[in-house]
């Protein structure tokens, strides 16, 4: 696939060098023209430019912003986004007083936030449970499982274009209901890294009961 990396950070070096080493065509967007210069060597991108040039290069489009400025991006770029693609890794976080909190409002996310901005996008939330390094490696089975990347989507096709990206990096992909339920995964992340920030182990909290016994 064609890629359009919107911003030059982390998970936009973490996620477009994983697809770039999966096969795919990769561009990277950014404000910030020595950076995205920098970045697109580094990671063997196909190209880099503005962030609307990201928005308007292929098939997919990643919104690799923090999670307060994606839906303004979004908004700014909507015309482009427009039939495309649109994943959103982000995680709407800050520290509270009693570990790390959701910065958006009750049932609201972030993703359902950029399908408003720009509604003629197909917005997916994914890429959002794993630390930035774990993009970086190849994933670590276990019981001879890949690990799974959640997502949500409304449009078949933008799933389906999800799913193979995911496949493609070696993990498996475990769909997580409509957009709707953005709100949900998000809210998972806040969990998860809060237990990481204070020294815990996340996976500890989601033992899998044992399959019931066959029928005599």
């Amino acid at each position: 696939m064609r890629i359009g990396v919107m911003g030059t950070g982390g998970m936009a070096a973490a996620l477009g060098g994983a697809w770039v080493r999966a096969g795919h065509e990769v561009f990277v967007g950014g404000r910030d023209a020595a950076a995205a210069a920098a970045l697109a060597g580094r990671i063997g991108a196909a190209g880099h430019g503005t962030p609307a040039q990201a928005a308007g290069y292929g098939e997919v489009a990643l919104l690799a912003v923090p999670a307060g400025a994606a839906p303004g991006l979004a908004r700014e770029h909507a015309a482009a986004l427009a039939g495309r693609t649109v994943v959103d890794c982000t995680n709407p976080l800050e520290p509270g007083p009693g570990g790390v909190m959701l910065t958006t409002g009750a049932g609201e996310s972030v993703a359902g936030l950029i399908a408003a901005a720009a509604p003629g996008a197909h917005v997916v939330k994914a890429f959002n449970l794993a630390h930035v390094s774990m993009w970086d490696r190849p994933p670590v089975t276990r019981d001879g499982a890949a690990p799974a990347v959640p997502f949500c989507a409304d449009d078949p096709v933008a799933a389906g274009r999800v799913e193979e990206l995911i496949t493609g990096m070696g993990w498996s992909p475990m769909p997580a209901g409509g957009l709707d339920r953005a709100a949900y995964v998000e809210a998972t992340a806040a969990f998860v890294i809060g237990v990481w920030w204070a020294g815990g182990s996340p996976r500890l909290a989601f033992p899998e009961p044992e399959p019931p016994a066959a029928a005599a």
